[in-house]
């Protein structure tokens, strides 16, 4: 077999910054062409459409992090087989993960297309923006099985240590999204359908490049069409870390979902300027994200390794370098984000009514470094459940507490926004406690090295 990277040798904080780069670029490239689509919107269309396609990003969050969710599962196990240097379950857990992630896109594509009109409804979205996000998001919910697709092989990339094919690949989809972007809106005046349908060829792109990259494999990480099918064992292995991780990232959305219904409770003007400054937040937890998944990745080597030392330490690097790019980049956005809005939006009341959600987001950021990074570490060690469990009572049930209780007492935009650092310390804070206590379990049974 023959694998790129070892990651359970060598230095770990020059391996974790080299295997992350590559990560952070990719996602930066990922968030600047979500980004195009708001902002030719913003420029070549109207407001209410930017409001109509911000209305749905919540919603669009709940059903991509449920996929998201699969591909951290891939991830983890590919990544602890690597470390075990185990070609025959390597070769297993490819071909059924394939399977069961596209089974998971089209189910989730189903499902959002079905309930859209309902749930947008329940979301109290303003009547003159409903029709709008009702279409954008049906219309991006037809990429969601390649969406599905492209994070199975994302996942094998980076378990192996090959973060760089993912950059090219999301650099080539991202030039057909803009390019439609700009055709579809200002030459063809298709308003939300063209960024929609841009979105929904970029991501059938970056699955069919994934798709020629992992076929031309010629190792135990190469995907074969004669060796398709689902190995029961590491079906449930798989199900086991890919279920918790995408209900983890689908409570997210889920309790969201309310704090969306508590934006609606202002006016038109706060919605549209709340659409333009939640833009901030893909920027920063993408570069974040790259982190996490290095931390998953680092420490499902070491652990299939039985390296104890390593595992810890990859903790502690990776849970540093994600608070301090949030820091940093929070500390950016509140001084420049009247700049960051104007790309957006250019009416400078919405602005300036966007700056209240930026300012009190900018130095909440760098709070969720503690509860994403445990989390991933925790996984890494093949354990998602009860940092489920955890989030559930920590990020849903919480944030849907404080909108009915300290948001419903004080009814101000930054009564509402604040939920988000106070339900990250106390999510982040239980945690560390599991983790510290799995940690200790996992590596107490046996003298490891």
């Amino acid at each position: 077999m023959s694998v790129k990277k070892d990651f359970s040798e060598g230095p770990l904080f020059k391996n974790i910054l080299i295997f992350s780069l590559p990560l952070i670029f990719t996602n930066l490239l990922q968030t600047f062409f979500n980004m195009t689509d708001i902002a030719v919107l913003g420029r070549f269309a109207s407001s209410s459409s930017v409001g109509s396609v911000g209305s749905t990003t919540i919603l669009v969050f709940l059903c991509t992090g449920i996929l998201i969710g699969f591909g951290s599962g891939v991830n983890v196990i590919v990544a602890f087989f690597i470390g075990a240097k185990n070609e025959k379950d390597i070769c297993e857990t490819v071909h059924t993960s394939a399977i069961v992630c596209l089974v998971a896109g089209f189910l989730v594509c189903a499902a959002g297309i079905i309930f859209s009109r309902s749930v947008l409804n329940l979301m109290s979205t303003k009547p003159v923006l409903i029709e709008g996000a009702v279409l954008y998001f049906r219309i991006y919910m037809v990429g969601l099985p390649a969406l599905a697709f492209y994070n199975f092989g994302n996942g094998i990339l980076s378990a192996e240590g090959d973060t760089k094919s993912p950059l090219i690949f999301l650099f080539i989809s991202g030039i057909f999204n803009v390019v439609l972007d700009l055709l579809l809106v200002i030459h063809f005046k298709m308003d939300i359908a063209g960024v929609a349908i841009a979105s929904v060829v970029a991501l059938y792109v970056s699955a069919f490049l994934v798709f020629i990259k992992l076929h031309r494999k010629t190792d135990s990480l190469a995907l074969r069409f004669s060796k398709l099918k689902v190995n029961k064992s590491k079906l449930f292995r798989l199900l086991k870390i890919a279920i918790p991780a995408g209900l983890q990232n689908a409570i997210f959305g889920f309790a969201n979902l309310f704090i969306q219904i508590g934006v609606n409770s202002f006016d038109a003007s706060m919605v549209v300027a709340n659409s333009a400054a939640s833009n901030s937040d893909p920027l920063v937890y993408n570069i974040m994200s790259a982190f996490y998944v290095a931390c998953s990745t680092f420490i499902g080597q070491n652990y299939g390794a039985e390296k104890k030392s390593r595992v810890l330490k990859s903790y502690f690097i990776s849970l540093a370098c994600s608070f301090c790019f949030a820091l940093f980049l929070g500390i950016l956005l509140f001084i420049f984000g009247r700049n960051f809005i104007s790309i957006f939006i250019s009416d400078s009341a919405i602005i300036e009514l966007g700056m209240r959600r930026l300012s009190i987001m900018a130095f909440s950021y760098c709070i969720s470094a503690f509860m994403d990074c445990t989390i991933a570490a925790s996984r890494g060690l093949g354990q998602t459940s009860v940092p489920t469990v955890i989030v559930i009572l920590g990020s849903c049930v919480f944030r849907i507490a404080w909108i009915f209780s300290v948001f419903a007492y004080f009814k101000t935009i930054e009564s509402l926004y604040l939920l988000f650092a106070f339900s990250w310390t106390i999510t982040a804070v239980a945690e560390i406690f599991y983790f510290a206590r799995l940690y200790k379990q996992k590596f107490s049974v046996s003298a490891l090295k």
